[in-house]
């Protein structure tokens, strides 16, 4: 019954004000917790920090900073930003990417991107700076959250780094779980996304690490566009999916049907474990006396085919139409007061 916004915004989160007036939007619509995410950087342009501890202590009390998709790829900067959040508990999630190895890529760089003649987007710059980062954040003993991890590589990174003490969360995406490059080849943009799409071995790796706990959390990387950024030739054509409407559903699929995950786990990983890494009390809580009313009613049962015309959004960049996807909300409840029913959204 949250969501954390990420800082691309316009104006962009970076500043106390900001911050403070996408909270309280959130609050007076209604729908869900609304947690802003604070830019690291002002303008999320990599140079400079933005107001790091002013957003901690606005009312909407950041405890997570992201420059969103825009990997904080200086290394003294990113080691600042580490040492400034320790002080108030907060935490870096870093979209790692590094911008030198991936200049003008458009896919996955592998088999697939030779045969198509698209620019690769390799394994190892997305690796290189995990493997960087986890060492800044032992060296100066502050958290390091990893955005939407794909590959195998960076499981293994990962997993390295828990067994050594170093406090390092990661996530993966529900279409990380279910989509490979291979998807590409029908050159359609909805499968355009940043990080790529990767392969079967990277799926399948990603799926084991999130059993496990190397990964701890599924985060949708919600990315809606308008449809004009999307209908256009490839290379041309916006990153960027939607995820929020059928994210239970695919790890439902891909992790609970298969064996993977129990319902126990699921509530970890969507709920609990978030709500831990972003320092929110109000959220990832039991069902018990005094407890704040937050619960969602899922029925695992019915199989619905996805159609994006049906979703809320506003945004139809879903690579999921046509599949069969199993689950339905039946109900959604924030603070006591339904919000959804039977899918539906409940106005407030």
């Amino acid at each position: 019954t949250a969501v954390h916004a990420m800082a691309n915004t316009t104006p962009v989160a970076d500043t106390a004000g900001v911050v403070e007036q996408i909270a309280r939007r959130g609050d007076s619509a209604g729908w869900c917790a609304v947690r802003p995410v604070g830019a690291v950087t002002v303008g999320l342009a990599g140079e400079r920090l933005a107001e790091l501890d002013a957003m901690a202590n606005s009312r909407a009390k950041v405890r997570v900073f992201s420059d969103d998709g825009k990997c904080v790829h200086d290394p003294v900067l990113m080691r600042r930003a580490l040492e400034y959040v320790k002080s108030f508990d907060g935490v870096i999630a870093q979209h790692a990417q590094d911008p030198r190895l991936t200049e003008g890529a458009q896919m996955h760089e592998g088999v697939v991107s030779a045969e198509l003649g698209l620019t690769g987007w390799p394994a190892v710059a997305e690796e290189s700076i995990i493997a960087r980062d986890v060492l800044l954040a032992q060296h100066v003993g502050s958290r390091l959250h990893v955005c939407h991890l794909s590959t195998a590589g960076s499981v293994d990174i990962i997993r390295w780094a828990k067994q050594r003490g170093i406090a390092v969360t990661a996530e993966v995406t529900p279409h990380h779980l279910l989509l490979t490059d291979e998807n590409v080849r029908q050159f359609d943009a909805v499968f355009k996304v940043n990080p790529p799409l990767r392969t079967a071995a990277d799926v399948a790796a990603v799926r084991e690490g999130l059993a496990d706990g190397t990964i701890d959390i599924v985060a949708t990387d919600h990315a809606p566009h308008p449809r004009d950024a999307k209908d256009r030739e490839w290379d041309q054509a916006a990153m960027g999916m939607t995820g929020l409407e059928t994210a239970l559903s695919l790890v439902q699929l891909t992790m609970v049907d298969e064996g993977h995950l129990s319902w126990r786990d699921v509530a970890r990983v969507l709920s609990e474990k978030p709500a831990e890494i972003g320092r929110d009390e109000d959220q990832g809580r039991p069902l018990e006396p005094g407890a704040p009313g937050h619960v969602l009613v899922w029925d695992p049962r019915p199989v619905r085919v996805a159609d994006p015309a049906e979703h809320a959004s506003l945004s139809r960049n879903s690579p999921f139409a046509g599949l069969e996807l199993p689950g339905a909300n039946r109900l959604t409840v924030l603070a006591g007061r339904p919000t959804v029913r039977d899918g539906r959204v409940v106005t407030p």
